[in-house]
């Protein structure tokens, strides 16, 4: 059915896909109607696989077929989002990247291929806090559409399993 190229660079694309799929998994705990062609505002639960008693929760933009067909753009969804990340348990933070780029916590994308949003988290050391980033990562164009969360540690019970760094 398929060419033997075709099928390589298929299975090739599948296996890259879910080598760079996220650990954390969303959970759409809300879907707020914005207008009445059927557009959305989505909210999703995100609970940190690397930080026990942390949940984020995103917002984004989820377009109608109508908009699609009266726009003209089948294929993607805009870059607007907003975060806000909590104390929702006793927190225990795993092994996580210390470094100033942090670490992908979650990936969804707003495209067929090209755009992506994700949320990173970077750990803050002089002040004691972790700080999640919304943004989208396009391939053509970057987007400085962003937004952050902050969760401060200072003064909280907080179980490093790898000592505090």
């Amino acid at each position: 059915m398929f060419q033997p190229a075709f099928r390589a660079a298929l299975g090739g694309l599948v296996a890259l896909l879910a080598l760079s799929a996220p650990a954390a998994r969303a959970e759409t705990v809300g879907k707020v109607g914005v207008d009445w062609i059927g557009n959305d505002i989505l909210i999703d639960a995100i609970a940190d696989p690397k930080v026990k008693g942390i949940t984020c929760h995103i917002t984004y933009f989820d377009r109608s077929v109508i908009d699609r067909l009266k726009n003209g753009n089948w294929f993607e969804d805009p870059s607007n989002n907003a975060i806000a990340c909590r104390q929702t348990g006793p927190i225990e933070i795993g092994d996580i990247d210390l470094s100033k780029g942090g670490e992908s916590v979650f990936r969804e994308g707003l495209s067929l291929i090209w755009k992506s949003l994700i949320v990173t988290r970077v750990y803050d050391k002089a002040n004691d806090t972790l700080i999640y980033l919304a943004h989208s990562s396009q391939i053509k164009d970057g987007s400085a559409k962003m937004s952050i969360s902050t969760v401060p540690l200072f003064n909280q019970p907080v179980t490093w399993t790898k000592g505090k760094p």
